[in-house]
């Protein structure tokens, strides 16, 4: 009796699971024939969202790192990363593999 429970239990699950799977494989697909504009946003919604703000009087407010000391929105790179060669790179990596406490000189030296 108890392996017919087991039985009847797993296969609901396994078809539980393979539904999941299906819808998920539905909205991706439908997700991926979507045409989004360059905000992130579908023209369609776009519009609508314009619609409810200028209904509302809400606008939206950029996040407070966006914005300068006066308000106004930043128009600059958030993030400036230098290029580095290969050889820069080792040359670090080896100044700090000297500079570490268990590096194999120091014992050589200490001997």
């Amino acid at each position: 009796m108890l392996h017919l429970l087991y039985l009847v239990a797993f296969t609901a699950i396994a078809f539980l699971a393979i539904g999941n799977l299906l819808r998920s494989l539905f909205t991706i697909s439908m997700d991926s024939q979507r045409h989004y504009s360059p905000g992130g946003r579908s023209q369609a919604e776009w519009g609508r969202s314009q619609i409810n703000a200028s209904r509302s009087g809400y606008r939206s407010v950029p996040h407070p790192e966006l914005l300068d000391d006066t308000g106004n929105p930043i128009n600059e790179p958030l993030l400036v990363m230098r290029s580095m060669t290969v050889e820069d790179a080792r040359e670090q990596l080896d100044a700090l593999y000297k500079s570490s406490p268990g590096n194999r000189t120091d014992r050589a030296e200490e001997s």
